[in-house]
């Protein structure tokens, strides 16, 4: 049950390395809130998110993990893509000229996100930087989440015994064994001993070895 409850624990405190987040609390005084194993490698300064007509201008964060934008004017407005979610990215037209174009997978919206960066040269630089690190990311995705895989070293004393193979054989020493043992070993003679008569059958049989009875030859399981 505590191994269930680590995995659902971790499963909850990753999803900011994994799911695309709208208007969540991702900046705080301007600054991005860094997650663990997170690296923050450039922040882009004027950037348009071309969502509306109008455009709204805001920044770039630029991490190992994820690409964010936030509103200046609104830190609430904002988007947390992480790499994981991306299925394209690219440079092309639009309305406002040419603009870096991030597309997100079906599972997180299928979202299509313009920016628009000044002058193209630094667009461009913004361009190789991300896809450098969603190439990064895809070949070595950090998901939020270590395992590692320990060996217990078991001591002499923590060996586990196998238990004796006659454990549960109840073991008889008795004197109907011996009478089985008689007559298996007996079973390959060559010729039958002479038929006598037994009082207790009523009828003629092999005479029985010396020592043995009649009644102790029927008794299989030996009476208590």
């Amino acid at each position: 049950m505590t191994s269930v409850m680590s995995v659902y624990k971790a499963y909850n405190s990753s999803k900011w390395y994994r799911e695309l987040k709208l208007r969540g609390s991702v900046v705080q005084s301007k600054q991005l809130k860094v997650l663990p194993q997170e690296q923050i490698y450039s922040k882009v300064n004027g950037v348009w998110n071309l969502s509306s007509d109008q455009g709204n201008l805001g920044t770039f964060f630029i991490t190992n993990i994820r690409l964010v934008w936030h509103a200046n004017m609104n830190e609430l407005f904002n988007i947390s893509i992480p790499y994981i979610q991306i299925v394209s990215l690219k440079v092309r037209e639009s309305k406002f000229g040419m603009a870096l174009v991030v597309e997100s997978s079906e599972n997180s919206g299928g979202y299509v996100l313009g920016f628009k960066i000044d002058p193209l040269e630094r667009l461009q630089e913004v361009f190789k930087e991300i896809s450098s690190l969603y190439q990064v990311h895809s070949t070595n995705p950090i998901l939020g989440v270590d395992f590692f895989i320990e060996e217990k070293v078991i001591a002499d004393n923590e060996v586990p015994q196998c238990p004796p193979l006659d454990e549960d054989v109840e073991i008889i020493n008795t004197k109907e064994c011996d009478t089985f043992a008689a007559y298996f070993a007996d079973e390959n003679h060559i010729r039958d001993r002479e038929p006598v008569y037994c009082e207790e059958l009523g009828l003629a049989v092999e005479k029985i070895k010396d020592g043995f009875t009649m009644s102790s030859l029927w008794e299989v399981i030996p009476s208590s």
